[in-house]
């Protein structure tokens, strides 16, 4: 795998993933040129392009909730309504194999997230992105179960707060001993 891409319907990116070196003007023409050619494509065309040498697997999701519900009062905009997960890999890799791995990945977040929207993806990118770590490691595929990816990441969440909770109480002892 070379890259992952997620962006919206207007083409905006919301998360990207470079396995493989570009540089900056390399890796703004790709987003620019991938954005206009997946976005313009229709829902009932194949999921897979041959571009610049590469094989690009894209899935678009279009869902009536894709918002979980902290975002709700966003969601009646359509503007959330889709997001178009890319993979670009090389025209050897098996193309299904490809598909799956973005199908694995958005199940990962939608079980994360409740049913993951793009507003997620904007608010909790550091997430996305260690949910991503999690399951590709330098473009390869590195853990394929879903119970695992989701024990590795609640383990993650639990440290986080232990830190957060550590934090605030040196802050409140601090706080005291200064009173």
């Amino acid at each position: 795998i070379q890259f992952v891409i997620l962006f919206n319907r207007q083409g905006k990116v919301r998360l990207t993933k470079w396995y493989s070196p570009y540089a900056q003007k390399e890796r703004s023409k790709v987003l620019r040129e991938l954005s206009g050619l997946v976005v313009s494509r229709g829902p009932k065309l194949c999921n897979f392009v041959d571009w610049r040498g590469l094989k690009v697997v894209y899935r678009s999701f279009y869902r009536r909730s894709w918002c979980s519900t902290a975002f709700q009062s966003f969601a009646s905009l359509n503007y959330y309504r889709l997001i178009a997960f890319n993979i670009g890999c090389q025209q050897e890799d098996n193309e299904l194999e490809v598909l799956e791995m973005v199908h694995h990945f958005v199940e990962i977040l939608d079980r994360y997230f409740g049913s993951v929207c793009e507003l997620d993806l904007i608010f909790n990118f550091h997430k996305a992105y260690y949910i991503l770590d999690e399951i590709l490691i330098a473009g390869e595929l590195q853990e394929s179960s879903k119970k695992t990816v989701a024990r590795l990441i609640a383990a993650q969440d639990s440290l986080v707060e232990a830190v957060k909770e550590q934090e605030s109480s040196i802050s409140n002892i601090i706080a005291q001993a200064t009173k």
